[in-house]
């Protein structure tokens, strides 16, 4: 049995549908809301999250495997109550290394369950920040056009938690006290980004560079508290730029989305 937390969520939703693509039959979905998740027939459905333990402790009921949501300020308990389920392999969702979801890395370990950490960095998805403007026109406000990284598509997260939750116990072996730094097959600058989604759309569309105080109030108008530390982010970025992996591509054995066919899947949402 793999129980997979956070199944309303998108990454969660992604590795449940994963899962049963590459043959599970034994999969449970831990979700706060099992009708708006919309779970396939076949999938055991147990309301809950990981917020609220007392809930979580009979959804581990005979578990061998866990998918874990990036929950920092649960990750711990959580972990410790897999433990004493029995649970044999949690993999988990994070983020680079040192940053706040070092929280959920360090819970698992402390339990003592066998792990596989999943580092991924900005999601492709966070791209759609840019979508109310691409909807009003070809003229996109944005900040630190030369920052680089590789940013990830949700779904390639979920292909890779899939595939290690089902490794054989002879080679799933190789996963355990792994961590997987995950992103997409090129780092890009966030100008090239908008240039690949408005080439996706079949129409240019034209970066314009905001700086200092414009910058910080255009994104408080776009992020509200978090404005600010996304710019903050972007600026520390500036001075360490991302490089692409291979390792999508090492344990799927195929590349990892491209950010065109990111947005090229996700054309509507910007249309």
């Amino acid at each position: 049995m793999i129980l997979v937390t956070g199944a309303t969520a998108n990454v969660g939703r992604m590795v449940v549908d994963e899962l049963l693509a590459l043959g599970a039959t034994e999969v449970r979905a831990l979700t706060v809301d099992p009708a708006r998740a919309a779970l396939p027939a076949g999938v055991e459905v147990v309301r809950g999250h990981l917020g609220r333990l007392s809930a979580v402790a009979g959804a581990l009921t005979g578990v061998e495997k866990v998918y874990l949501a990036p929950a920092p300020s649960s990750a711990a308990a959580f972990s410790r109550l897999a433990a004493d389920s029995g649970v044999r392999h949690i993999v988990d969702m994070s983020g680079p290394k040192g940053e706040h979801w070092q929280a959920v890395e360090d819970g698992v370990e402390a339990s003592g369950v066998p792990f596989t950490h999943l580092e991924p960095g900005e999601f492709m998805a966070n791209g759609l920040l840019w979508a109310p403007q691409i909807r009003a026109g070809d003229d996109v406000l944005d900040a630190f056009p030369e920052v680089v990284n590789a940013p990830i598509a949700q779904e390639d997260i979920a292909a890779v938690a899939a595939r290690v939750l089902l490794a054989e116990p002879r080679t799933g072996g190789s996963h355990m006290g792994r961590s997987y730094v995950l992103t997409g097959p090129v780092a890009l600058s966030r100008k090239e980004k908008v240039r690949e989604i408005g080439a996706a759309l079949g129409r240019p569309l034209r970066y314009v560079e905001l700086t200092g105080d414009a910058a910080r109030a255009h994104f408080a108008s776009v992020m509200g508290e978090h404005g600010d530390w996304y710019l903050d982010g972007l600026a520390a970025l500036a001075s360490s730029p991302q490089p692409a992996t291979s390792t999508v591509h090492d344990l799927l054995g195929r590349p990892a989305m491209s950010y065109r066919e990111w947005a090229s899947r996700h054309a509507d949402q910007f249309r």
